[in-house]
């Protein structure tokens, strides 16, 4: 349920995705918000499709001081946000077989230069992890902190907290356009206008068109197809499997039950935005890819799906006001780490819009790498 809009507010947030709802709950005490959502709910894209986990090393390094900063929020977050944690036990292994050795070593050597506890394992340690591991698949780094992230939860967590402080949530509202007027913007939203001092583009895969209707240049927002599908195997693989990622980005996979893995070819086709959707192709090479891994049958591909992850040009999220309109804020190029980096983008933003300072872990991490002023 929405409510109807205001004829103004301090902040529009333009997606309801986890990067606009994390953002709304973070600023809602402190500024009127508006958060608007061009689709009949909330996270129907990025956000409704993901098979998250925290995991401290993906998206490289430039991104990992974010995903550090947020686990204690996700993990015990304060009472008044949630009453339990939003985290459960996973673990993870980057793999590759011998040759790929040199490329194990540098990975793990790099994310342990970062602080990240990474342990550096090779053959039978990696097969007893992984029941059927085929011989050569034989080099691993051990992520022992990796945990499944419950999505949904976590994005309910954070509209409703919004809504609690005050904010306001529409649906069936897409961006049409704004202009540039006296003290803030003219917004066109779905059949109705707004006034709004400042415009937050938390877009995903359309945060460049929505830039375009604002009259702002786009920073190069690329949005990629990301397939996944469950597999049921003819085999009793265990549900706490942890995550395996290929060092070389090839695939992943991890338990969902007994029998039943997530899986993943690590696809990612540039698309523009739009409802994606799997295709046999990318369905088919992912199970290939895990066959050459381990000798588990398959019997069934039970669900797939396809959502689109959206980058920047050097994948590091961006956030915070743009370079030439400053009553522009940009919340977007999360990638596939959205979810496990929210609290950490929502409360540093939020602080340059009107909020305190974060304290703690995400209170120690500089936000300047993350502007958008580097696309200068």
């Amino acid at each position: 349920m929405t409510d109807a809009p205001p004829s103004a507010t301090d902040v529009l947030i333009v997606g309801a995705g986890i990067a606009g709802a994390s953002l709304a709950a973070a600023l809602a005490p402190w500024r009127r918000v508006l958060l608007a959502e061009a689709e009949d709910a909330p996270g129907y894209h990025a956000t409704g499709r993901s098979a998250a986990f925290w995991h401290e090393s993906y998206g490289g390094v430039g991104v990992q001081p974010l995903t550090h900063a947020s686990f204690e929020a996700l993990n015990n977050p304060p009472p008044e946000f949630s009453d339990h944690g939003f985290l459960s036990p996973r673990g993870a292994l980057t793999l590759g077989q011998r040759s790929e050795a040199a490329a194990v070593d540098a990975f793990a050597a790099e994310f342990a230069a970062q602080g990240v506890d990474v342990e550096r394992m090779s053959g039978a340690p990696v097969a007893r992890m992984i029941p059927g591991l085929r011989p050569e698949w034989s080099e691993a780094a051990y992520e022992a902190a990796c945990r499944d992230i419950d999505v949904g939860g976590l994005h309910a967590a954070y509209l409703r907290a919004a809504k609690r402080a005050g904010a306001t949530l529409v649906t069936r509202a897409p961006l049409r356009r704004a202009r540039r007027v006296a003290g803030g913007w003219d917004v066109e939203l779905g059949g109705g206008r707004v006034r709004a001092t400042l415009i937050v583009n938390a877009a995903g895969a359309w945060a460049d068109e929505v830039a375009a209707a604002c009259g702002v240049a786009p920073v190069g927002i690329q949005p990629y197809r990301r397939t996944v599908m469950q597999v049921r195997l003819g085999v009793p693989v265990p549900a706490d499997l942890p995550l395996v990622i290929h060092v070389g980005g090839e695939f992943y996979f991890k338990g969902q039950s007994e029998g039943r893995v997530w899986l993943t070819p690590h696809d990612e086709t540039p698309t523009a935005p739009h409802d994606a959707a799997p295709e046999e192709l990318d369905v088919a090479l992912a199970i290939d890819r895990m066959q050459s891994v381990v000798d588990w049958p398959v019997v069934a591909v039970e669900r797939k799906w396809a959502g689109l992850r959206s980058f920047a040009p050097d994948r590091i999220p961006v956030f915070g006001a743009d370079r030439y309109e400053r009553a522009f804020i940009w919340c977007a190029g999360q990638g596939g780490f959205g979810i496990q980096t929210s609290p950490a983008i929502a409360a540093l933003l939020a602080a340059e819009l009107g909020a305190p300072p974060p304290g703690g872990a995400i209170g120690r991490v500089d936000p300047t790498p993350f502007t958008p002023s580097r696309f200068a």
